[in-house]
């Protein structure tokens, strides 16, 4: 089984929206809407700044995940925030994600970014474990939101 790990590209946003149904069905605090996703998958690929990758095999899209570059007053530089780490379940415990993570983590090291980040459903160890495994630690902060507007 051939995993070709890429870079995002537009033709790749109804199989995304797909993956992020799964990734939404498993997470409290968000609602799956495609047409939402869709948008913000849009944003994402247009962006210079940012990385989305895609895990492909035999021309399907089977896994992806996001980097968001920020700026830091405490890293006094750019930072990045991983989102939309997800692998379709009939492919996961093959190395996928580890592949897909470790490309972006080179990724975001390559354009000079000083921390990476995260947040992860407090109720899903295997992610927790997964990424446990990979060096991430856990940190005193807590994840907080406010909503300002609906997105439509």
């Amino acid at each position: 089984m051939d995993i070709l790990i890429r870079p995002a590209e537009t033709r790749d946003i109804e199989a995304m929206v797909e993956l992020l149904g799964t990734l939404f069905s498993i997470e409290a605090d968000f609602t799956f809407d495609p047409d939402r996703q869709r948008r913000g998958l849009a944003l994402l690929i247009g962006s210079s700044a940012d990385r989305v990758l895609v895990a492909e095999c035999e021309g399907r899209v089977i896994g992806m995940c996001s980097v968001q570059t920020l700026i830091s007053t405490a890293e006094g530089g750019p930072v990045g925030l991983v989102e939309d780490m997800v692998v379709a379940r009939e492919f996961r415990g093959k190395g996928i994600g580890r592949r897909l993570l470790g490309e972006i983590e080179r990724w975001a090291a390559d354009a000079g970014l000083t921390r990476l980040q995260l947040l992860a459903d407090r109720t899903n160890e295997p992610a927790l474990t997964f990424y446990g495994r990979r060096g991430w630690e856990r940190t005193a902060l807590i994840g907080l939101r406010k909503m300002l507007r609906d997105a439509d």
